[in-house]
């Protein structure tokens, strides 16, 4: 019974049903700029194919959202949300447990880990070690998705093997032409990105959420008689700015290891769908994440590995907000509900 609580003793189904219904509200309202910035990120099929820098297909993400409103309409925005809706919302449910449990263990070996910050580091870590699990075949399948279209619409075709009618359909070819290794191959170009991120992420947000704390406190008419308890709930206003800016910075600083993780993915898919027949410059070939970095600062320099990045932050950061302010708002809301 000790297991299924955390958090001082809350059941860990008020965490559970907090994280799932945040999940699928901030995706709801993210996703179509979680499309632009994949679109942006993906390299051009000029550059596919002859492996030097060419000219953009978009500029920036209003640029983006109306070129593909006009070609594929509402579709073209959420192009891969089913998946992340079946696969993300449990990825979210045990990203978000995970970490908590993680904080609440780590917490609680002081030898270990002396101070917060790094408590707050690790648990990030290893929430996104354990939530990859699930996202990363999620992640796979969204991301091709979401490039397949403007990919096909720039060659004028939309034939082959690559091309992909819903997750389902993508989940299956990608299955059938590269085994389960297909879905997996990802795991730590994703860490490399994502690890980072969540552990950059959360340091900020506590870090943040217990200066806003001290701060209320300090300035409190009623300081004297204010319940300590109380304090505990920081107002949504300074919660939304805690979680927004927190997410704006992280996204930013590990905007370079997302841009990598997405092209790896993408030339796994191009490789896997030409096959052993595949032309020798049918696609640029990155050798690992490291090489893929090198690469593109040569090809672009450092606006190169920082292309996308607006994109990602207008993503990350509400995304973020939406998904921290829901969840800690709707894990009370269940706890005070279920207890009564």
């Amino acid at each position: 019974k000790g297991d299924t609580k955390l958090m001082n003793n809350e059941p860990i189904v008020h965490t559970a049903l907090g994280s799932a219904t945040a999940g699928i509200v901030s995706r709801l309202f993210t996703h179509p700029l979680d499309t632009a910035k994949a679109r942006l990120q993906a390299p051009t099929v000029a550059s596919v194919n002859s492996g030097s820098s060419a000219p953009k297909t978009y500029h920036g993400v209003v640029d983006v959202l109306t070129k593909t409103f006009r070609k594929e309409g509402i579709r073209g925005w959420y192009r891969g949300f089913g998946a992340v809706i079946v696969g993300g919302t449990p990825g979210t449910m045990l990203y978000l447990c995970s970490y908590e449990i993680a904080k609440e263990r780590l917490s609680s070996t002081k030898k270990d880990f002396s101070g917060e910050l790094m408590v707050h580091f690790s648990s990030g870590m290893l929430a996104e070690a354990i939530a990859c699990i699930v996202y990363v075949p999620v992640d796979v399948i969204k991301e091709r998705l979401q490039v397949q279209r403007s990919i096909t619409l720039a060659e004028g075709s939309v034939a082959g093997s690559n091309h992909y009618n819903g997750g389902m359909d993508a989940l299956k070819k990608i299955l059938r032409t590269e085994g389960l290794s297909g879905i997996y191959k990802g795991y730590g170009a994703t860490m490399a990105s994502f690890g980072p991120f969540s552990a950059i992420y959360f340091s900020l947000y506590e870090q943040f959420k217990g200066t806003t704390r001290q701060y209320l406190r300090r300035n409190s008419t009623s300081r004297d008689t204010t319940d300590p308890i109380e304090m505990e709930e920081i107002p949504f206003p300074h919660l939304v700015a805690c979680s927004a800016t927190s997410g704006a910075i992280a996204s930013w600083l590990t905007s370079p290891l997302d841009m990598a993780k997405l092209r790896l993915q993408i030339q796994r898919g191009n490789l896997a769908s030409h096959g052993p027949n595949a032309p020798s410059n049918s696609a640029t070939s990155y050798n690992g994440m490291i090489d893929c970095l090198r690469t593109v600062f040569r090809q672009g320099g450092i606006r190169g590995l920082w292309v996308g990045a607006g994109a990602r932050v207008l993503h990350f950061a509400p995304a973020t907000t939406i998904t921290m302010v829901s969840y800690e708002r709707c894990r009370d809301y269940f706890a005070t509900t279920l207890s009564t």
